[in-house]
Formats: structure tokens, sequence, C-alpha cells
């Protein structure tokens, strides 16, 4: 069980020393304050080394302001589109282990990510894997796929929850327990979430998806609560402990969120998953602590 993201970032930090190899973050675009005092945060802690693309001249300014010093190796880079493709090239060379977003529009990060010569895409589908320490919770919750895939069908589905679990078992969570969300525990043809939600299911009693426990459709308050489950007369090993909540669209992934955010005070941290390596694609707007807690989950997430 990670309990908070002090935790997730220590585990991050035993893993490089298990390895023996410190992790190097390609930062695209660095020339923002909050994104420097990540860095320095990251490299303070011990976790990981970084690379930082972009300006010079901009981004030794910031260092100096921000006090990270000496300078990290920088790849000089004119523009944002340089520097997306500046940093992607380092984790492709094999330089970079986690790949990060700075100071850059989202299409631009993306679109380097997915070129198909010197791009970092994988075999098949990315998707976003967000998580929330929220205030009273005993452990951290991971979301997915709140932020790349817009209505998923049901084959994506799973490869999403693949995609997530793998992730789950490199933070050393054995057997997540899975809540595939829905309006209600009942299989209604005209709510299409519920239909994949039991197929899925299905699928991991028979052992077609492994190495979790999967139950679905469920409502969100079976998914947080055994009281809940008990008075609706339900039988659950998710309800109340749920590791995972796969939910049924980025509509509904981003509004649990936000309201998490906003109405109970979490802190998220997210990675994209399915590519050649780990991908921290926050938000601009993110501050220093938000960055370096996604960074923290990055690097978790590496294979050993």
């Amino acid at each position: 069980m990670i309990r908070n993201f002090q935790q997730l970032q220590q585990m991050a930090a035993e893993r490089k020393q298990r390895s023996g190899v410190k992790p190097v973050v390609a930062v695209t675009n660095a020339a923002d304050r909050e994104v420097i005092a990540a860095v320095k945060a990251l490299r303070d802690s011990g976790m990981a080394d970084a690379i930082l693309t972009g300006r010079r001249d901009e981004i030794e300014e910031l260092c100096c302001r921000e006090g990270l010093e000496p300078f990290p190796e920088i790849a000089e880079a004119e523009d944002e589109i340089e520097a997306a493709a500046a940093a992607v090239a380092l984790v492709h060379g094999g330089r970079a282990h986690v790949l990060m977003k700075g100071l850059v529009n989202s299409s631009v990060f993306l679109k380097a990510i997915l070129n198909p010569q010197q791009g970092l895409r994988g075999e098949g589908l990315l998707c976003h894997l967000a998580a929330f320490e929220v205030p009273g919770w005993p452990k951290l919750q991971f979301h997915t796929d709140g932020g790349m895939n817009l209505f998923p069908d049901l084959e994506q589905k799973r490869r999403i929850l693949e995609l997530a679990v793998e992730a789950l078992h490199r933070l050393g969570v054995d057997e997540p327990r899975v809540a595939v969300l829905s309006a209600n525990e009942v299989v209604n043809p005209k709510v299409p979430s519920s239909v994949a939600a039991a197929q899925l299911q299905v699928w991991n009693a028979e052992g077609r998806i492994g190495g979790c426990i999967v139950e679905g459709p469920v409502a969100m308050d079976v998914a947080l609560s055994a009281e809940a489950a008990a008075h609706k007369h339900i039988e659950s090993r998710v309800a109340g402990d749920a590791d995972l909540f796969l939910v049924p669209n980025i509509e509904a992934g981003n509004m649990v969120g936000k309201t998490l955010m906003y109405c109970a005070h979490a802190k998220m941290a997210g990675v994209i998953l399915g590519a050649a390596c780990p991908v921290v694609m926050v938000s601009r707007a993110d501050n220093a602590e938000a960055k370096l807690n996604s960074l923290a989950l990055a690097l978790a997430c590496l294979s050993e």
C-alpha cells in the first residue's frame, strides 16, 4: 500500500539504489521557474538527474535564481518544437529514461512523441494514469484513463487496464483491486460502460486479464465504501479497498479528478503509459510540487 507521495518519492529513490543506475529525465523546454524548482527538488532528493532542453541563456538564468547549481546538462533548442524533438531524441538514443513536458504546448509535445521515425510510441495504445493523495484516505488512489483516450471501446479499456495494472505491479501493488466504474452495479444495455465493465470482470475471472482483481460494473459509492456495498447487499472484494478506478471515459475521469482536487483538496500526479518510456505530461500551470510528484510516479514505474 502506497500511502502518500512522500512514500512514492522514497520508492523511486530506492529503485535507483537497487538498480545501481541513476535515471535521467529529459525535460522539454525547461525555461520555466516551476520546472527548474521541480528539477532542483528531483536532484536534491537523489531520485534522478535531468537533461534540460531549450534556450541556454534563459535556463541558466532560472537555474541561478532557483539555486540549481552546478547547472544540469542543457541541450540548446531555439523553440518548443526543437526542444520537444531534442528531448525525445535523448530518450530515443538511450541517454534519458523518462520524458517530461515543460513549457511546451501539449499538441507539440505529443507530436514529437508520436513521430513515426524518431518518436517514442510503443506498439499500441497510450493512456494516462493518475494518482491522488486524498486527505483522510489511507492510500493513494489510482485512476485511469481521464487524460488521454476520449471514449475507449471494450478492447481499448482492456489495454488501458493492462497498462495500469502493470504499472501498479512496478509500484509494489502485487494484486491491484480494480473497480470498473459505471452508474450502478446492474448491467444495462443502454449504459455501454456497464456492459464493458461486466465483460472485463468475466475476462479477469477467466484469466484473460491477470494480476489483479476486477469487479464491474461498480458505482463510485461501492468502490469507496464497504458500508455502501453492505447496504446494497453486494458482496465485493474491492469495495472500500480499491487500488485502481477505471473510469468510463475522459469526461468522467476529468470530473472525478477535478472534484477530488478542488473539493477534497487532493494532490495529483500523472504519467502517460504505453510509450517507450514513462512520460510526464503535466500542465504548464502546475506548481513544482505537483511536477515533482509526477516525476516520482514516472520514475517508480520504470522497469528495473
